[in-house]
């Protein structure tokens, strides 16, 4: 068994918090992108279509993400 390092979960921290911030970005770009408030339409307008679509785009990223940074 390997011993642990304190220089593998400063490294895990960085990696995590890299892929929020990228994430965040490319949400914001999203939003940017279509023609109408991502949030206001599904919080407030109740569009559950376009919540799915948004929630599958979000886990697309992520893996996208999750791939460049490992």
């Amino acid at each position: 068994m390997s011993e642990f390092h304190p220089g593998y979960l400063l490294n895990a921290l960085v990696y995590s918090l890299l892929g929020i911030i990228l994430f965040i970005i490319s949400f914001a770009v999203l939003d940017l992108l279509t023609p109408y408030a991502l949030w206001k339409e599904i919080v407030e307008e109740k569009n559950v279509a376009l919540a799915i679509m948004v929630g599958l785009m979000s886990l697309g990223m992520c893996l996208i993400i999750a791939a460049a940074v490992h």
